[in-house]
């Protein structure tokens, strides 16, 4: 299955409804997706002093008609901790979280942003790895949409979906430290942290030894749309991404990295996420960091 859908692909699905049945009810592969609106920057603005980005105002201000807000913090991730800054969230609450958004097992769903695609992208990845079998991107966010906006918030009839974890590869700390070893890493963060030039997030700067540079920025068009499909297949080719390959990726705490694996699926290359990220990587000590633009 495609991973994304086009804004004009969403607008003839939604506008397929029938005037007479409701947008909480079901009815199989003729009902209307779902609609999630996971908005979310990565924000330092508290070192600055400056108010953090607020998705739960923006999506008030103005959402897809139907769709419910979604907050990456609190429902797609677990307590920040040693275990990265977005873990993995505890399976029982994701699932509360996605029924109370309406989500059900045999609905589509789509998920979307502001336009950037990292937080929709941990969406999707999290709904697919969790088991539910029709989850796509809007490709662009919500800036690709031109359709009509509704103000406030939703409140969706109660969904059905119940988590069933493992549907999609994860990884651990040391299952990506293997797999640069015998595969392909990607860090899908800015070049600069991953030459360990920068680092405004966590203790150290660098990368996974053996980890591969490719910014998931690179992924996309001016617009904020991903690449034509054959234009990121040749992108991962050179990068590395062969027939056979193990493909896996990180990023800072798991979001951006999420970005990629959706790039790679759009691309036909199925590949892990390793959540914890730098995030969990870099606060163990313990643990090899490279820097520089050598993999090594």
């Amino acid at each position: 299955m495609n991973p994304l859908i086009s804004a004009s692909e969403l607008a003839g699905l939604l506008g397929e409804r029938p005037a007479d049945r409701p947008a909480d009810q079901s009815a199989g592969s003729a009902a209307p997706p779902v609609l999630l609106d996971v908005r979310w920057q990565l924000s330092t603005a508290k070192a600055s002093g400056q108010a953090p980005f607020d998705g739960r105002a923006a999506h008030a201000a103005g959402h897809l008609p139907g769709a419910v807000y979604v907050d990456l913090d609190a429902d797609l991730a677990g307590p920040p901790g040693p275990a990265g800054r977005h873990p993995l969230p505890d399976v029982e609450r994701f699932g509360a979280a996605m029924r109370a958004a309406g989500v059900r097992a045999d609905r589509p769903v789509v998920v979307h942003d502001g336009g950037q695609g990292w937080a929709a992208a941990r969406a999707w990845w999290l709904l697919r790895w969790a088991g539910h079998p029709d989850v796509r991107v809007l490709d662009g966010g919500i800036a690709a949409w031109d359709g009509p906006l509704a103000t406030g918030t939703e409140t969706p009839e109660p969904g059905d979906f119940r988590p069933r974890p493992g549907a999609m590869p994860l990884l651990d700390a040391d299952g990506a430290a293997a797999l640069a070893r015998t595969g392909l890493l990607l860090d899908a963060r800015a070049g600069e942290r991953y030459r360990g030039e920068v680092e405004p997030i966590d203790p150290v700067g660098g990368h996974i030894p053996g980890a591969v540079s490719a910014p998931t920025t690179e992924n996309t068009t001016a617009s904020g749309t991903l690449l034509p499909a054959a234009e990121l297949a040749d992108r991962f080719k050179a990068l590395g991404v062969t027939e056979g390959t193990e493909v896996g990726v990180y990023c800072g705490s798991g979001v951006s990295a999420a970005h990629q694996v959706l790039a790679l699926a759009a691309a036909g290359v199925p590949a892990a996420l390793y959540v914890g990220s730098w995030s969990e990587w870099s606060a163990d000590s313990g643990r090899p960091v490279a820097v520089g633009p050598d993999p090594q």
